[in-house]
Formats: structure tokens, sequence, C-alpha cells
């Protein structure tokens, strides 16, 4: 199999990289073509890539130690050349940033001086980036159409759920979006209460959502949902991130357990609080650390491997450190890597008819974001979805929405959820139509459409404020007014 990444100069390539050296992945891809438009970026992680050689970091704690491939690694090729990187490839993997790391501190800043939260997926942050994403990775579906129209796209370009309900015009169901934070929420909780997922099946598992905005509200062990125990257990929730994210007493009373990025709506004081109080916004971190750290990549030889994952650890412990009080830690388990590279491996795997996630059966059952229609009528539908086509009872069935799906070699199928409750409900709604509006400004330069779609986020909620944040971004990113002449 021929795996192109497009955005092969991204930080966290050497992941899917090391994923493909061992445990069940290795073997699965001969070929591995890196694409970016950064010649020095490539150079660098293609050093990263060669220190490895026939070894891959694969101890279970997550250190910086090195064991011996299971199999031969996949021989890397790189180019800036998109019809050369997609000629003859089975799968994309795509994981852009146009405007790079600078874009990011923008992205973040310019909703900073307006008083509001400075992150890069979501609010204000998310909105921009998104304008500038969804072009870009247009133009990689159409590229996709000509020089590889059989292909899966697999999309990590975030903000994932934007960005795949754009490309799903171009590509229909063989784009697929995938983020870890959903599925890390499901085994962090499962783990807390005990719950053994065999294989990675997610039976009992209940999650909806839209990406970066979700919640678990059914965990079962032996047919008994287990969640409310767990919600009502003040030791179990201390051990794992998301259970101390959010009050304790609030979570009892939600009866849900919310995805990390639901620290940005309902703990939305406390976490512009914690921005404020950084010296640093995490994208201006991130800036300089990659600023310094790409030339010695490039430069560093044998020892290249070792420099990234001391750099990798490092920006790990940096994750969401505006929610975490008085310099607190993260979970080594959550410092090991392991995220989207292993559900976009998992997905690949599936795709290509091969055993489920751990190696266990055929397919696999994953967190995805893809179209809300599970093409069932309404009479196969399951009671417990509410008699509806949709996934997610309650948004239109061609919106893409994040919840378990059964992944096999004909593609990804949502599995039915309960209907959220209306306040979980009518945030999703909420949400979605911002996203749509988005996805419409960036699609076909409808400026309207993007300010309407600041005015309309729930962490904006003004049109003075949006048309604020939208000169901003106008004035940070000069094409833009490009976009709005198309």
């Amino acid at each position: 199999m021929r795996l192109m990444i497009a955005g092969g100069g991204g930080f966290r390539v050497p992941l899917v990289y090391r994923a493909l050296c061992s445990g069940p992945s290795s073997g699965m891809v001969s070929e591995v073509v890196l694409f970016d438009v950064d010649g020095g970026r490539l150079a660098a992680i293609e050093a990263v890539l060669r220190s490895m050689s026939s070894e891959v970091s694969g101890a279970a704690d997550g250190s910086s130690a090195v064991v011996r491939s299971s199999g031969r690694p996949p021989a890397v090729t790189s180019t800036t050349s998109l019809p050369q990187a997609l000629n003859g490839t089975d799968v994309v993997f795509a994981a852009i940033r146009p405007g790079g790391t600078a874009g990011r501190v923008a992205d973040e800043r310019v909703a900073r001086e307006v008083g509001l939260l400075g992150q890069e997926t979501t609010g204000a942050g998310g909105i921009s980036y998104a304008l500038r994403s969804i072009p870009a990775m247009l133009e990689l579906a159409e590229s996709m159409r000509t020089h590889c129209p059989d292909a899966w796209l697999v999309n990590f370009t975030n903000p994932a759920g934007m960005v795949t309900e754009a490309l799903v015009p171009v590509l229909g169901r063989k784009v697929i979006g995938i983020c870890d934070s959903a599925s890390a929420l499901v085994h962090r909780a499962a783990r807390a209460a005990g719950v053994h997922l065999p294989g990675g099946k997610l039976d009992g598992v209940g999650y909806y959502g839209l990406n970066h905005l979700g919640w678990l509200y059914r965990l079962e062990s032996g047919g008994r949902d287990v969640l409310p125990g767990l919600l009502a257990d003040a030791g179990a929730l201390a051990g794992f991130e998301e259970g101390r994210l959010f009050p304790q007493a609030f979570l009892r009373e939600l009866g849900l357990l919310p995805n990390e990025y639901l620290f940005y709506y309902y703990e939305m004081a406390r976490a512009a609080a914690g921005m404020r109080a950084m010296v640093k916004t995490r994208g201006e971190s991130i800036h300089g650390q990659q600023a310094e750290l790409y030339p010695r990549l490039a430069a560093a030889g044998g020892d290249a491997y070792g420099l990234w994952e001391a750099a990798r650890r490092s920006r790990e412990e940096g994750y969401l450190a505006e929610a975490r009080a008085g310099g607190e830690a993260r979970n080594p388990e959550d410092l090991a890597g392991g995220g989207y590279e292993q559900v976009a491996l998992a997905v690949m795997r599936a795709l290509a008819g091969g055993a489920g996630v751990d190696g266990v059966g055929a397919g696999a059952e994953l967190i995805l974001n893809t179209p809300n229609s599970t093409g069932q009528s309404p009479a196969q539908s399951p009671a417990g979805a509410g008699g509806s086509q949709a996934a997610i009872p309650g948004l239109p069935a061609d919106a893409v929405v994040e919840v378990p799906c059964t992944v096999t070699p004909d593609g990804v199928v949502p599995i039915p959820q309960d209907r959220p409750a209306e306040p979980q409900l009518g945030l999703l709604q909420q949400v979605k139509k911002v996203e749509r509006l988005t996805v419409r400004a960036a699609s076909t330069g409808d400026r309207d459409a993007a300010l309407a779609a600041f005015a309309e986020h729930p962490l904006v909620g003004s049109a003075e404020l949006a048309g604020a944040l939208l000169t901003g971004y106008e004035a940070a990113f000069p094409e833009l007014a490009a976009l709005w002449r198309r």
C-alpha cells in the first residue's frame, strides 16, 4: 500500500511512521510519500525518520527507549509536487496548516485582543483556521479526483469536523475525519471505571457530538451502565484528565462526561483567566519551539529522533495548560503518544480488510467524523435512536458529526445514538449552524457568511465582536481578501 501524507513536514509525522514500523500496522504500508510546500520542513522530518532507521520507539511507558522494529520499515520519499505525491496513492493522510504556526499565533491573538478566548480550533480562532484550511483542502480533494480517484482521504486537518464537511461534496464517503480526543475520553473513562473494551469494540459506549464538542453518555459493563457510578466517584474522577477538568458536582448533575474541549464552554471564565495568566499563548510557545527545532533536526543526523522525541514530550506537557491549576502535570500515559495516528492507522487497516483495533477481529469500531446518515430507513433504526435515519437525531442527516462508527472495506457507517437532551442538542445545533456558515464562506467566498459565523458562535455571540474579529483576521491574513473576491 502507498500512503501519502499531505503536510509531510508536520511535527507529528514521525508518530505515524513509528506506528507503521511496529505493532498491528507493521508491514501494511510499503511506501510513505511525504508532501509539503515547505522543503525545509520536509528535510527536517526526513532526518528524524532516517534516524529511526529500522528501529522505532516502542517502550510501553512512552519513554524514548528504542526497540527493534517488527518488520521492514516503509520506504520514505518526499516531494513538493502534489501530482507526483498523489499518483499511485491508495490512502492520503492530510494534516496541513496553511499559514503555519505563525497563523496559529494570529488565530489566538486576534480573539484575545477583543477579550475572547484565543484557542486554535474552538470559537473565533477555529473559524479563522477553517477559513484558511478549507480552500487548501478543497484543492487537495480536487487533485485526488484527478490523480488517485479511488484513494481514501483520512483527514486530520483542523478544525476536523468543518474540513470534513467541506470535502464530502467532492469526495463523498471517501473522506473520513479523525480526532483522538473523543476516543481518548472513552478509554480513560473506561479505565477509571474498570470497564474492559475488548479489541477496541464500542459495544455499550454511547457518545454523540461534533468535533471538539461531544459527550460520553453511556458506558456499559455486563449490560449495566456504570457511567452514573463513575460520575459519583470523586476518587475515580480525580484519576483522569476529563474528570479533573470539570467540578465534580457539575458532572454529577450533568450526568454526562464532556469532551475536554467543552472546558472552553462550561468553564469559559476559568479558561480565559488561565490564558491571560500565561506569558505566551500556546501558539506562541509552539511557534518558538518549532522555529528553533527544525533547523536542528535537519542537521542532527543520527540524533534527530531523540531530539524530536524530547520536543514532542515537552509539547504534550503544555497541552490544555490553562485548565490545570498550579502547574499540575499530565498523566504519563497522556504523554506517551499513540493518539490520532493510531486512530488513523486503525481506519486504514479496516478499510484494507485487516484486523481491527488491537489486532482483534475484522474491521473496526472507532469514533470518527462522518455524515450523520446511517443509511437505514426509519423502520430499520433501533428504538434508542428515536426512529431516525440520523445517527444523532435532531441534526441534519447530511451534517458531519462525531460518533462511534463501524469501518469496513466498504467505508464508514455511523452507529445510531440516543437523542441528546435539549441543552446538549441546542448547543450542537447552534455550533453546527456556525460550521455550515463557515464552510459556505470558505468554499464560496461569501464574506457575509463568515461574519454571521463569528456572530452566531456561542463563544462570541455579538455582531459587534464579529465585525472586530473579521477585520482583525483580514489584517492578519491578506489571503482572506482574495477569498472574498472569488
